[in-house]
Order: C-alpha cells, then structure tokens, then sequence
C-alpha cells in the first residue's frame, strides 16, 4: 500500500508524541492509577488533532478515514497506549459522526475533539461478541422518554467516559436503537476491572435508567451500526499489528545481545527458523491489516464483514503464534513488567478477545461463503 507524505507525516507525528509522553516506565507507574493513563499524554494527544480523526470536516473535525485510522493505530500499538482512544475517538466518535443528529453533533462531537468529553459505545454483550445479534438490552417508552433495562459486558473505559452509547431493542421494533446516557445516571451501574493488558474495561449494568427522548440516537441504527463495527474492528487490528510488529522487533534485538556459548543467541539456526516464522505471521498480519483498512468502508455489507473477519482471523492466529514465540525465546525474562516484551504479549492476548474471538470470526467467515 502506498501512502501520500500527509499520511506518513499523520504517523510520524504520533510516533513523536507517544515516544514524548508515553515513556514505558511512565506507562508502568500511571497503570495503576485511578484512570489507568496520562491525563497529560490525553491532552496531546488532543492538541495534535488525534481525538479530532474522527470527527467531520464539517463538523470542525479532520474527517480522516481507513487508512489514516489505520497508520495511527499502528502507532498506539507500538507504543502500548492505555488511553480510550479507540474507545472513544475511533469507536465512539464514529458512532455519533454516522448517527446523530445535528443538534447532537454539535454537542457532544467538538467535545470529543477537544478531549474534554470521553464517549464509549456500550453495545458488547456476553452472548453477541460485540456483533449486532443478539442484544438482549431492551428500551421501554415512557412518559417523556424511555427506560432502559440490560447488561452490557467488558465495555472498554466505560469508567473512563462521561457518555455511553447504549444499543438496545424495542419491543415489536426492528432492529437496534441507540441511546446516550450519562456516565452518572441514576440506575446505571459499572463494575470496573483491569484488563489484561493494563487497560480499564467494565460491565454496565442498566436497572431502570431513565432517559429524555432526546437521548436517541438515529432511528433504526443496525446497518449504520454495523458499519462503525466493521470501522473500528479494522483499527483495532491496526493497533494488534502494531503491537506484533514491536514484539517481533524485540526479539531479534534481544537474540542479537544475549549470549549463550560464547555467541549471540541469533546465531543458533534453531531460533534462526523461529524468528523467521515470526517474521512471516507479522508479513501475513501487515497485509490483512492493509487489506481491511481498503475494505472497512466497503457499502456492500456482507463484502465487508467478509473481509474484516478473515483480516481479524489471520491476525488473530500471527497475534497468538508472534507473542507466544517472542515470550518463549525472551526465555523467563519474558513475562516480567521489566520487558516490554510481556506488555507485547498481554496486548495480542486481549485483542484476540476484543470484537469476537477469531474462533467466532472464522464462523463469521464461513458464513458469509454459504
């Protein structure tokens, strides 16, 4: 894939920024804290025009698309970012640019280009992998609005956000609406824990949350949903690639310092062979992480769904078999907090869970070639 000198200047500049203010001790000492990132790192982030990717040109934004997501996500992978930005200003960002109405961008979009306002959309269920189907969250009308009953799992910096997007049915309704509540609703409840890779994700629990009618978002939003599904699946294996990349990197830096018999580890063509199919899984992952960028906007939806689960499958597996291989021939360093190596590892761990497995993405697959 060829890109334009804006693009490569697009990443280069996040590589910069990250590399400025996401230090990898830094990184270790601020995972622990309240919000799990660097509230100043945020802001840069901001300042550079990240949070704005997203948004629309129409809008005050850059109205980036696929490919720019894709050059950026790399970059967070790299450098192991723990901030919501592809839960808020990829995923969520994209909700509200494809969904909501005038009065509502102008509300909540600047917001999130500014980094004063953090959104997520709460739509993962235990049973629908972060697919459309099934959504067992059910939106009543009520008097002046509507009320929303469910359980919403492992929604990423859902403790982080000042707004969710809540997905959900109505009864004898098509389809899936999609409701804004506030972090501080009364009914809502999150139960907060660490993911494996050092970020912030929790469970959302709705009893009862009661919501104005100017809180719906769009009309019948499944296929538009889908579409900002199939968006955000595509940067985050932008970001996986990234991290394989990075771990694979490693990995030849470390066999060429460490010595055993009086020569560098490299040497030994055992490890020559491992490290070489390491290189062709993250080959394989590079390409399928161009492919889906090309395709994430595609308007044929079942084109793209095929292309985007066959991309998550294939850098699902490089994802396994890269991290596993750069741990092993790490030897016992390779699970300590002291090598990023570990971080690499846990980071390819959960995006193998994020977005659907790559066992339900190569059903996915499969059901699209019937």
């Amino acid at each position: 894939m060829n890109f334009t000198d804006e693009q490569r200047m697009l990443q280069e500049s996040t590589r910069r920024v990250l590399a400025s203010g996401g230090e990898f001790e830094l990184r270790n000492a601020q995972r622990d804290g309240a919000s799990g990132y660097s509230q100043t790192l945020w802001q840069e982030l901001a300042d550079l025009g990240l949070l704005a990717l997203n948004v629309p040109e129409a809008d005050g934004g850059i109205g980036a698309g696929a490919v720019e997501n894709m050059l950026v996500g790399e970059a967070m992978g790299e450098a192991l970012l723990t901030a919501p930005f592809h839960a808020s200003a990829v995923e969520a960002t994209l909700t509200l640019a494809k969904l909501a109405d005038e009065a509502q961008r102008q509300r909540w979009l600047p917001a999130l280009a500014s980094g004063e306002l953090i959104a997520v959309l709460a739509h993962a269920e235990s049973g629908n992998a972060g697919s459309l189907e099934p959504t067992t969250t059910m939106a009543t009308p009520t008097e002046g609005g509507w009320r929303l009953d469910g359980l919403k799992s492992m929604i990423y910096h859902a403790s982080n956000a000042q707004l969710l997007l809540v997905s959900a049915r109505i009864q004898g309704a098509p389809g899936l609406a999609l409701f804004a509540v506030p972090s501080d609703a009364a009914g809502l409840a999150l139960h907060s824990c660490a993911t494996v890779d050092a970020q912030r994700a929790a469970d959302v629990q709705l009893r009862g949350v009661q919501v104005g009618s100017d809180a719906r978002i769009g009309g019948e939003v499944s296929k538009g949903l889908a579409e900002v599904l199939d968006q955000s699946l595509a940067a985050l294996c932008a970001d996986a690639f990234g991290a394989i990349q990075s771990a694979l990197h490693a990995t030849i830096d470390y066999s060429r310092n460490r010595k055993q018999f009086g020569q560098p580890i490299g040497r030994f063509q055992a490890l020559q062979h491992r490290m070489a199919d390491m290189l062709i899984h993250t080959e394989q992952a590079r390409s399928m992480c161009y492919l889906a960028a090309s395709h994430a906007a595609d308007s044929d939806p079942a084109a793209r769904r095929r292309v985007l689960s066959a991309a998550k499958v294939l850098i699902g597996q490089a994802a396994r078999r890269v991290g596993q291989e750069a741990v092993q021939l790490h030897g016992g360093m390779g699970m300590t907090d002291e090598l990023k190596v570990s971080h690499y590892f846990r980071r390819l761990l959960a995006f193998e869970a994020r977005g659907g497995s790559t066992d339900q993405h190569l059903r996915r697959y499969a059901a699209t070639m019937a």
